[in-house]
């Protein structure tokens, strides 16, 4: 594989940062979550997405969410104590995080926007490294505690 990319070297700079034992694997295109596992070794569950969410103008989050389930808007609403939440489109994405959809990660983002993390974010994780094909592999209760995450149950079965 070639050497890292900015955004790759962004989020493996945060890990080392954070303190954080890692692994980084590089793979491949994926064309599914279950591909995506097989590459990384992890079961689909442990391949966490991190999702941008829009709170209001100019303020965003990160949401923590497990490969089999998606956000359950209602419990995130709630536990954000807002009405009304949305997600930007890629170029938006893009322009607060510095990560391009299918890469977004909040090690090293552009921004250190809040993160809520899914309450089964735990034992070994996958999470996406800044750039396609790679990721991370490490503890999702050590990667919680770095990211300062809330912790809460806020998806559901995808």
């Amino acid at each position: 594989m070639s050497a890292a990319g900015p955004g790759e070297a962004q989020a493996v700079a945060a890990l080392e940062a954070a303190g954080l034992a890692h692994t980084v694997t590089r793979h491949g295109p994926v064309g599914s979550l279950e591909e995506a596992a097989a590459a990384r070794g992890v079961d689909p569950a442990a391949v966490i997405k991190t999702i941008v969410v829009r709170r209001a103008v100019e303020d965003y989050l990160f949401v923590l969410v497990p490969g089999d389930r998606t956000i359950s808007w209602p419990r995130l609403r709630a536990l954000l104590g807002v009405s009304r939440l949305s997600m930007p489109d890629a170029a938006t994405a893009r322009e607060v995080t510095g990560y391009e959809r299918g890469t977004i990660t909040p090690l090293g983002a552009r921004h250190a926007w809040p993160v809520v993390a899914d309450e089964r974010v735990r034992g070994t994780v996958s999470i996406g490294a800044g750039a396609h094909g790679v990721a991370a592999t490490v503890d999702g209760a050590a990667l919680v505690t770095a990211l300062d995450a809330q912790v809460a149950d806020v998806t559901e079965p995808a």
